[in-house]
């Protein structure tokens, strides 16, 4: 299509492609996403060779079509690319490659959204493109070049990293992940400013997300006591791999790193360990450089948005964590939030 559409989406991820899809069950067909990648789902494709999800497949589906396979299965990060692929497929959604937004104006009732390549018209915008654009690395090295580090957005697998003991930083699901694949073949300690606590995948045999659904808890909204008690709580590791690798003293626990001197760590504690390598599993910084219009943005640089939605006429957000609800950051729980701007586009 060209001329001006009804709506741009930036990003084809599940977000945007929730939304796409969410768009042309109503009929809003002359809608694009524009994807940075070379191929639809290679945001997960580039992640580290490992990664399982810890959501089954019953919960790591979009409205509309299932993923393939025994829906009790842990999809791998490549299973989950090639759904989103045969996702946008499927529905015949449309979209457009290699194209990186650089920058989105809004001149009178039109968007401007510029990539390297050209500038496309638009009524209406939704920014799909996520809360986890920059990683984060605490500024706590004296001197970067004097232990080998890397975030962990950038850790492949183990064979990838020079021999020797490794920290891991942070207590997220990636560090308890990749703090159990390293400890198979060398000393691990892993950093966290909490304990980490521990959820089952599975209780009486059925996926601990289904406990959570049916107890309220999946997608307890923002607007309710257990929303409002649950974002003040860490998210839970899900699985007992880690809580193995620490009882069988193969990932030794650490609080929170306060200093990294030379191939020194010292902790909150006082304790020092000597590490070859820092992989650092300490999230992302959200970034929204790319919106260049006054009124859409906080003093810290975050939307101001109710449900999504913008003070900007025409401007919408889906992805973000806590978006409405404990689930609006999950493949499972983002068309309930597309299915709601969907209604208001």
């Amino acid at each position: 299509m060209s001329g001006v559409y009804d709506v741009v989406i930036i990003g084809a991820g599940q977000a945007g492609i929730a939304m796409s899809q969410q768009l042309q069950e109503r009929g809003r067909n002359n809608h694009l996403m524009l994807e940075a990648g070379k191929r639809i789902g290679d945001s997960w494709r580039s992640r580290y060779e490992s990664l399982v999800l810890f959501t089954p497949k019953s919960y790591s589906s979009l409205p509309g079509l299932q993923m393939k396979g025994d829906p009790r299965a842990y999809p791998t990060k490549d299973e989950m690319a090639d759904y989103l692929e045969e996702y946008v497929s499927h529905f015949d959604l449309p979209f457009q490659l290699d194209s990186a937004v650089t920058g989105i104006e809004k001149k009178q009732s039109l968007f401007h959204v510029h990539t390297s390549t050209e500038t496309i018209q638009s009524k209406k915008v939704v920014v799909a493109s996520g809360a986890f654009q920059q990683p984060y690395i605490p500024p706590i090295i004296q001197h970067a070049d004097a232990v080998s580090h890397i975030h962990s957005s950038q850790y492949t697998e183990p064979s990838a990293l020079m021999d020797g003991p490794v920290l891991v930083v942070g207590g997220g699901s990636s560090g308890a992940q990749i703090a159990v694949e390293l400890a198979a073949d060398r000393d691990v300690t892993l950093a966290t400013s909490t304990r980490p606590a521990f959820l089952p995948l599975e209780v009486f045999g059925k996926s601990i997300f289904y406990w959570l659904e049916t107890f309220g808890l999946l997608y307890a909204s923002t607007d309710t006591r257990r929303g409002k008690f649950l974002q003040k709580r860490r998210d839970p590791i899900f699985g007992k791999e880690l809580k193995q690798a620490m009882d069988g003293g193969k990932v030794n626990m650490k609080p929170r790193v306060s200093e990294v001197n030379g191939k020194q760590a010292v902790f909150s504690d006082g304790s020092t360990v000597h590490v070859s390598h820092i992989i650092w599993a300490t999230g992302f910084v959200p970034s929204y450089d790319i919106v260049h219009i006054e009124g859409a943005l906080d003093k810290n640089g975050k939307p101001l948005h109710h449900r999504g939605v913008s003070p900007i006429e025409g401007l919408f957000y889906i992805g973000l964590p806590w978006q409405h609800h404990r689930g609006s950051a999950l493949v499972c729980g983002v068309g309930k939030d597309a299915e709601y701007l969907a209604e208001r586009i």
